[in-house]
């Protein structure tokens, strides 16, 4: 398996920074050809690294709802149930969970009413499993993600150790598996096979 190098970093900084820059002039950037490119951005995206483009709105320029961001307290056992709640949420635009049982959320929310907000977005299990929230009122928000500083980090589809760059790559029906070695390769595959035969 081929690891990142800084032809990739350069794309994904120049992605960054605009996810509509033409591949021609990220070729001429990066000294490749716009093929080239194309096909690494494909890699990419067939890694995980990239998961799709999206739209970086100036909220400042649209009206509608207080900023927020809240932080909720919850029960340890129900932090994934929560977070995937809210990413699926309308209005939530980002949200974070902590080492400790507790996830954060940033949202835009008619007149800041976070009670209603949470009662109308949590099941009945859910919001019980909220032990406490904090909201604090946003006058701005900035989002810019950065590529500087960070290392490729596939984990393994089986044991979950770290892949290097020997590690071994698995295509089944359509999707891309990541294995740290050979032996891995081997259990996955046959774990595969059996649910298939199973199914």
């Amino acid at each position: 398996m081929r690891t990142l190098d800084e032809t990739d970093f350069e794309i994904l900084r120049l992605l960054t920074e605009d996810a509509r820059r033409p591949y021609r002039e990220i070729a001429d950037a990066v000294d490749l050809s716009s093929p080239s490119v194309s096909d690494r951005v494909s890699r990419l995206q067939d890694m995980g690294i990239i998961r799709r483009f999206t739209l970086d709105l100036d909220r400042s320029k649209l009206r509608g709802g207080v900023p927020v961001l809240v932080e909720l307290a919850v029960q340890p056992d129900m932090v994934e149930d929560i977070r995937d709640t809210l990413a699926l949420a309308d209005g939530v635009e980002h949200v974070f969970t902590a080492s400790d049982p507790r996830v954060f959320f940033q949202s835009r929310l008619p007149n800041a009413d976070v009670r209603t907000f949470l009662i109308d977005t949590f099941d009945t299990e859910e919001w019980e499993a909220i032990t406490d929230y904090e909201v604090v009122v946003l006058t701005s928000a900035d989002w810019t993600p950065q590529v500087s500083g960070t290392d490729l980090a596939v984990t393994c589809a089986q044991c979950g150790n770290d892949v290097s760059e020997d590690g071994e790559t698995l295509e089944i029906d359509g999707s891309l598996y990541y294995l740290c070695c050979p032996s891995c390769l081997e259990q996955f595959k046959s774990r595969y096979d059996q649910f298939s035969a199973n199914a």
